[in-house]
C-alpha cells in the first residue's frame, strides 16, 4: 500500500513539474534588425481605432502571428496585406516607460519591399481609416527597398505625418504622386 502511495506521489509531482514547464513565459526572438532590448514584447498596448491610432489596450506577441509557409515574396506580401485591417495584429517594443506599438503586417511588408508595393497601392482605396494608415506606413517602408531606390534615384514615399488617420488624405496624395513618377520602375 505504501509503495502505490509513493508511486502516485511521484507521478503527481512529475505531472506538476511538466505543467509548470509548459506554462513558462516565452519571449519572442528579436528580429535581425532589432537589438534584443527592442525586440517585441508581450504587454498591454494600444490598438488603433478609427479616430486615432492608440485607444484600446490589447496583448500580443510577434511570434503569435506565425504565417504559413510561403513559396514566394509575393505570397508573403499577399498574406500581410490581408492582415493590415486586423487591429489585433500589433505588439510593442522598447524599454520600460518607452513602449511603442509595432504594427506587424506593415513592418513585415516594409521588409518585403519591392514585391509588396503594387499590392499596397491596391489598398489605398479602402474605406477603413486604420487599414489605410497602415498601408501608407508600409508603403513608406517598402519604397525604401535598396533595389528600388537604385531605380528611383533614391526617391521613396516620404509621408508628412505617419500613423495618424487625420493625415490619410494628404499621405494618399503623396503616395499617388510617387506612383505617377515611378510605377514604371516596379516592372523592371
Amino acid at each position: 500500500m505504501q509503495r502505490s502511495s509513493l508511486r502516485m506521489w511521484v507521478v503527481g509531482i512529475g505531472g506538476s513539474l511538466m505543467l509548470a514547464g509548459c506554462a513558462g513565459g516565452q519571449r519572442p526572438a528579436p528580429s535581425p534588425i532589432q537589438p534584443e532590448s527592442e525586440a517585441p514584447q508581450t504587454t498591454a498596448q494600444p490598438v488603433p481605432s478609427e479616430t486615432g491610432m492608440n485607444t484600446m489596450p490589447v496583448t500580443g506577441m510577434a511570434s503569435d502571428w506565425v504565417p504559413p509557409l510561403f513559396i514566394s515574396p509575393e505570397e508573403e506580401a499577399s498574406y500581410y496585406v490581408s492582415r493590415l485591417a486586423d487591429r489585433r495584429f500589433v505588439t510593442s517594443y522598447g524599454g520600460y516607460g518607452d513602449r511603442r506599438p509595432y504594427y506587424i503586417a506593415a513592418e513585415r511588408l516594409g521588409e518585403i519591399g519591392l514585391p509588396a508595393i503594387s499590392l499596397l497601392f491596391t489598398r489605398l482605396n479602402t474605406a477603413d481609416p486604420y487599414e489605410l494608415t497602415l498601408a501608407l506606413y508600409a508603403l513608406q517602408l517598402a519604397t525604401q527597398d535598396p533595389q528600388l531606390m537604385v531605380r528611383t534615384s533614391g526617391e521613396y514615399i516620404q509621408l508628412g505625418v505617419v500613423l495618424d488617420p487625420a493625415y490619410n488624405a494628404d499621405n494618399v496624395a503623396i503616395a499617388q504622386q510617387w506612383w505617377q513618377r515611378h510605377s514604371m520602375q516596379l516592372d523592371r
